[in-house]
């Protein structure tokens, strides 16, 4: 083998490892939103996990890769349509990579994206209603938009920047969970008739924070494997950047979550720690490969703050996110955006601006006209005497925890 094929195997090999993590990452999704979700609702929240991967992983193949990276109009907003992922990169061809690698580290990035919204939505929407949305959202909706940044269109063309996603995956997610929570209402009971804001504690907390856990792990290669190449000297010492800066962020994001918690309630809230990791990795993932380890961890730890009093916030004008996902996705990944001028030369807040705004207006209006026509089809929510007796029995026919009683 020559440099160039070697260079090309240990790049391809490197990609599919970090894809792999990112797929991990779905457990990690899976278990966090088991976590968070009464008991009577866990076979259902565990369903739509591990099928709204499988229909990504389909429906990209078909219809997504094509839009996202097949090239489009001059002016970059309109991309051109295919099928399938097109030929095989050779490395006599000047590829770094292989373009299989290149479609399996796409594809579980967009399944990223809609395990975001299956928590949002948690516990009153109709389990048919979320996949059929799944298959619009991985085959258009995220492609479009990928497409404008990463796919060469005209955000890109802008300079705007997004190294691993917090816009074009994390906020994409959180703008299409809002649109859903918005036409769903709150789960039954969640808000009394004098404004009173009702508890619904999670069922398995140990769950939850493994699920935490897996996705830290995960995140190495989501922002690590960003990078896409690791066979020269430069690409090495970048890839070590972002595993530190990913690391530090997530930490500064949950000990900032720890002590905002004590702060407002006088204790150290778990759930909100969890989130306030989770928006730290979030934030970081704008820009993890140029930040120094200090300015990253400065990022994670803001991130850590925001995210507790956007749920604070959300839940005060009756937007019920089970999981917190709106604001850890969400106002994570716009903060994120917006930090990235800070250490990345030639990046301008004014651009950055724009691409959050493009991004959250796409997803949010197209998402909003699916769950319309959804709504009017088939209807979203589940009865009340469904969602009381739990989603697991009504959708499943399962229960989680069979032995103990539903609360």
């Amino acid at each position: 083998m020559d440099a160039n094929q070697i260079d090309y195997a240990l790049n391809t090999f490197y990609l599919l490892i970090c894809g792999a993590l990112v797929m991990w990452m779905a457990a990690g999704f899976a278990m966090l939103e088991a976590g968070l979700v009464r008991s009577k609702n866990t076979v259902e929240i565990l369903l739509k996990n591990v099928s709204a991967y499988a229909i990504a992983c389909v429906m990209y193949f078909f219809v997504g890769y094509q839009i996202m990276y097949g090239g489009g109009t001059e002016s970059g907003i309109i991309p051109s349509f295919g099928f399938g992922i097109g030929a095989e990169n050779a490395p006599d061809g000047g590829a770094d990579y292989s373009k299989m690698a290149d479609f399996f580290f796409q594809v579980v990035f967009v399944a990223t994206a809609t395990s975001i919204i299956s928590g949002a939505v948690a516990e009153r929407m109709k389990l048919w209603a979320f996949f059929l949305f799944c298959l619009v959202m991985t085959s258009i909706i995220y492609p479009v938009q990928g497409y404008w940044h990463w796919g060469g269109g005209f955000l890109n063309q802008m300079g705007f920047s997004d190294f691993a996603g917090s816009g074009i995956v994390h906020l994409a997610g959180a703008a299409a969970a809002l649109s859903a929570v918005l036409l769903l209402g709150p789960r039954s009971g969640k808000y009394g008739k004098d404004g009173r804001i009702s508890a619904m504690p999670g069922a398995n907390l140990p769950l939850a924070t493994l699920g935490i856990f897996i996705l830290w792990l995960g995140w190495f290669g989501f922002n690590g494997g960003s990078q896409l190449k690791i066979s020269t000297f430069d690409d090495a010492n970048i890839v070590a950047l972002v595993f530190v800066n990913t690391n530090l962020a997530a930490a500064g994001g949950l000990i900032a979550a720890l002590l905002t918690s004590r702060t407002l309630f006088g204790k150290g809230d778990l759930t909100m720690v969890l989130n306030g990791a989770l928006a730290g990795l979030v934030a970081i993932t704008a820009a993890p490969h140029t930040p120094t380890p200090s300015v990253a961890l400065l990022v994670g730890s803001v991130a850590g703050v925001l995210v507790i009093f956007a749920i604070l916030e959300l839940e005060k004008n009756k937007i019920d996110d089970p999981v917190g996902a709106i604001s850890a996705h969400g106002i994570a990944g716009i903060w994120g955006l917006l930090a990235v001028p800070l250490s990345t030369p030639g990046a301008s807040f004014k651009v950055q601006l724009i691409g959050i705004v493009v991004i959250f207006a796409w997803v949010f209006i197209t998402s909003s006209a699916v769950w319309m026509v959804l709504k009017m089809v088939m209807g979203l929510r589940v009865s009340q005497e469904e969602e009381f007796e739990g989603l697991d029995i009504s959708e499943c026919g399962l229960e989680a925890y069979p032995e103990f009683t539903s609360n």
